[in-house]
């Protein structure tokens, strides 16, 4: 029963870290997208 409990737990941090990665990955991109965009002076 303990072991099940550390595999699920193992199991969790690791999606919440892949998570936490895919969300800083797209923070990134949204920046350079803001940062590369062309500037509308209408």
């Amino acid at each position: 029963m303990k072991g099940r409990l550390l595999v699920i737990t193992a199991a969790a941090l690791a999606a919440l870290a892949a998570l936490k990665k895919q969300q800083d990955a797209q923070a990134e991109r949204d920046l350079w997208a803001e940062a590369t965009d062309t500037v509308d002076d209408t």
